[in-house]
């Protein structure tokens, strides 16, 4: 082994750390290794391998699945030119007490797979890291002292990983989880479908907002824009939450009621509508057969919630100029409240 090209994705930071603890290891042993940010490849599109490489991709867990960033990076990613490759993921970890709790990866590590093996890379190594979860949009953020815990006892993890491949041996210790991970998967279809578009819609930016623009220069996907001087997230957003963890105000918010309003209106009023005055279902009856008509209504209510999520969306973009809109907004948002707290890994040595 010559040089290790390491590609990676990483949102609040945890994934760039895997990176460069298996970076060390990788120094320990004299092993040249090149860890690219694939946000910031301006093609989106790594180079061709050249035959001794060995190829690394490490990314964090969205929604049980790699974030589409990454996986139509490895979609576009060169064929191998005789290469191995590993791939690892970072999930959503926790601790109980003294307990470390591990979290799930669904189909991420293995859709990934699947397509390098098409592309002709044998893989030799498929690893899960529990790391801190970071999607305060549904919990606070963990205090220091557990995230800095977790680190410590991931840090060894990733070393021991490190020091198999670099031997020339495989790891494969993500099987342990592959049949949890399989059962998981329509969680994993309908998050792509359906729940990035939620977390993407959810983000809002208060009166707190000194318009430094720090969320827009730093978001890895390009997806926050400046529309009539308020921020807003596009469908681009991956949730990534790093803007909402580097905003220096804490003025970017999950808008919780705003989601749960939307909700409400769209399965009390908008379905309603559509299915006692216009006899929607009568209408799926009368051309599909019933499995059919069921697998058609579900297609059709995530798109027309969608649909409905980002009319809303704007909606609410244009109430925020008014205070006490904005005022309503920002405090039906857990995340605006101090016992919300933020995640900070770069504390964390």
């Amino acid at each position: 082994m010559k040089k290790v090209s390491f590609y990676f994705f990483s949102g609040t930071g945890n994934s760039k750390a895997v990176v460069n603890w298996f970076s060390e290891e990788a120094k320990n042993h004299n092993i040249e290794t090149n860890s690219i940010d694939i946000s910031k490849l301006e093609k989106r599109k790594g180079e061709k391998p050249l035959p001794k490489d060995i190829i690394g991709f490490c990314s964090p867990t969205h929604g049980f699945n790699f974030p589409p960033i990454m996986m139509h990076f490895i979609f576009r990613f060169p064929r191998s030119t005789g290469n191995k490759a590993f791939i690892m993921n970072t999930r959503a970890g926790m601790k109980i007490g003294k307990l470390f709790v591990p979290g799930l990866s669904g189909i991420a590590l293995w859709l990934a797979a699947l397509v390098l093996i098409l592309k002709g890379y044998k893989i030799i190594g498929l690893r899960s890291i529990d790391l801190p979860s970071n999607w305060i949009s549904l919990h606070p953020g963990m205090k220091e002292n557990v995230v800095q815990s977790i680190f410590e006892r991931r840090k060894k993890d990733v070393h021991q990983f490190a020091k198999t491949i670099i031997s020339g041996k495989k790891s494969y210790k993500a099987f342990r989880d592959i049949i949890q991970d399989l059962l998981i998967t329509p969680i994993s279809l309908g998050y792509y479908m359906v729940g990035r578009f939620v977390f993407a819609k959810s983000f809002i930016a208060s009166h707190k907002c000194t318009h430094c623009n720090l969320c827009i220069k730093q978001c890895p996907v390009n997806a926050i824009k400046l529309v009539d001087n308020r921020c807003f997230w596009t469908h681009k957003c991956e949730s990534c939450m790093h803007c909402m963890n580097i905003c220096p105000t804490r003025a970017i918010e999950t808008a919780h009621g705003f989601v749960i309003g939307v909700a409400f209106i769209f399965y009390t009023i908008i379905l309603t509508w559509l299915y006692s005055i216009i006899g929607l279902n009568e209408i799926f009856e009368t051309f599909l057969s019933p499995a059919m008509h069921y697998l058609t209504e579900v297609i059709f209510h995530a798109i027309l919630f969608i649909f409905s999520l980002l009319s809303f969306y704007y909606v609410m973009h244009f109430l925020m100029h008014f205070k006490v809109f904005e005022r309503f907004f920002v405090l039906t948002s857990l995340t605006t409240y101090k016992f919300w707290r933020r995640y900070l890994p770069h504390k964390a040595k």
